[in-house]
């Protein structure tokens, strides 16, 4: 006699729950908000610099406005016009440029050199002298201006373009950088160069320097945006119009047209502004890929 067996039992399977939907919300919610945190800093920084450049076209009563026109009744350009009448712009632009790239060459170039030799040359105290250079990074700049004044001011500097450059040349920022991407360079190219008999300069400008170029362009924008925008130092040295840069030439201005004309401010505003802008637009990739370069070391 044959045994019948009962037929198997449908079971009912629970949804499968991998938390995967409770995930994907999430991050559309991570990602929304860092849009929204993007947007809100780009109009931050934008908005200001979009309202000087519509005030530089705005008439005086225009600015005065109430309620706020933020577009201006015609986009002429007597501001400019104005700003041109009562400076030496082409002087101004010609010093600003001359300490701007002077300065800004050589701060690159020290800082190039001294971060070689605090990774590539053995000398006593190495770390201790780097231990240094990042303490430099923790002084204010304010702190060491009157001893620099008294130094340059016994030196005969004053009015002068040294005056200006020399004090600012040591970049502690710019020596850390190229230390850190240093440390990142294939060792090996290095070692090859020296077995072949390159010295040591040789090795810095035909090796070190063809593989820092992202670096190089960096530290560079850098001390150009720096010396470009540099008021309180200029100020402190200089009080001939035929030495000042752009920026002491807005204070000029100040003096001959007053607090009340702002229009006029603001285009001079906007001549100083827009050259580091343009170089800043051209040259922005190579900034990320400096200041990143090296942050990862093997």
């Amino acid at each position: 006699m044959v045994a019948l067996s009962a037929p198997p039992r449908a079971t009912a399977r629970a949804p499968k729950n991998d938390g995967n939907s409770g995930t994907g919300k999430h991050s559309k919610f991570l990602d929304a908000s860092g849009y929204l945190a993007l947007v809100l800093a780009v109009l931050v920084m934008s908005v200001p610099l979009i309202w000087m450049v519509l005030a530089s076209f705005k008439q005086p009563t225009e600015l005065y406005s109430v309620p706020l026109q933020m577009m201006p009744e015609a986009f002429d350009g007597a501001n400019y016009a104005h700003v041109a009448k009562q400076l030496p712009i082409g002087q101004l632009f010609l010093n600003s440029t001359m300490i701007t790239l002077l300065g800004a060459g050589l701060k690159v170039i020290l800082g190039l050199t001294c971060a070689y030799a605090l990774v590539f040359l053995d000398f006593p105290f190495k770390k201790f002298m780097f231990g240094l250079v990042l303490f430099t990074l923790l002084v204010p700049a304010q702190i060491t201006m009157i001893p620099n004044y008294t130094l340059v001011a016994s030196l005969g500097w004053l009015n002068t373009y040294q005056g200006i450059i020399v004090p600012g040349l040591a970049s502690a920022f710019g020596t850390f950088l190229f230390r850190q991407h240093f440390l990142s360079l294939p060792q090996s190219v290095v070692e090859a160069a020296a077995l072949d008999g390159a010295n040591h300069w040789r090795r810095l400008w035909g090796f070190v320097v063809p593989m820092s170029m992202p670096t190089i362009a960096a530290v560079a924008l850098v001390s150009l945006v720096s010396e470009w925008n540099d008021y309180l130092w200029p100020f402190l040295v200089i009080d001939n119009a035929d030495k000042m840069t752009l920026p002491l030439g807005l204070t000029l201005l100040q003096n001959i047209d007053g607090l009340n004309n702002w229009g006029v401010l603001m285009a001079a505003t906007v001549l100083v502004t827009l050259p580091m802008l343009i170089v800043f637009l051209f040259l922005q990739r190579r900034l990320v890929a400096g200041l990143t370069a090296g942050a990862v070391t093997g």
